[in-house]
């Protein structure tokens, strides 16, 4: 079982940045893919970034490309998201996401979210 906790959201101002945290703990397998959602009010969840555990090149929503930017410490199981240049399209619920691959099944887990809020 792994379970995922979001941190650093909160309220900016458009133009500002804020640093979100995924801390994991839990039976976490070297092989497994590590995500940022989030959904806005009256939308569906959408995906945000991913990147492995292995160090491949992360892949990012055209939304966020160039403004936000995924990295992860597996050293200390966390995983963060770092947003540049917020916009108020931004604001939402952000979810942490791990699948991770255990005897060729994978497993899914999320976090339960932090509020990203972008004023205008």
């Amino acid at each position: 079982q792994v379970q995922l906790v979001e941190s650093g959201g909160g309220l900016v101002q458009a133009g500002g940045s804020l640093r979100l945290s995924c801390a994991a703990s839990g039976s976490i397998v070297s092989s497994n893919i590590m995500g940022w959602y989030r959904q806005a009010p009256g939308k569906q969840r959408e995906l945000v970034a991913t990147m492995s555990n292995g160090g491949g090149n992360p892949s990012y929503a055209d939304p966020v490309k160039g403004r936000f930017t995924i990295s992860r410490d597996n050293a200390k199981n966390t995983m963060y998201l770092q947003m540049n240049s917020l916009k108020p399209e931004d604001t939402a619920v952000y979810y942490c996401k791990m699948v991770s691959y255990y005897s060729w099944r994978p497993y899914e887990y999320w976090g339960q979210g932090t509020q990203v809020t972008v004023s205008s």
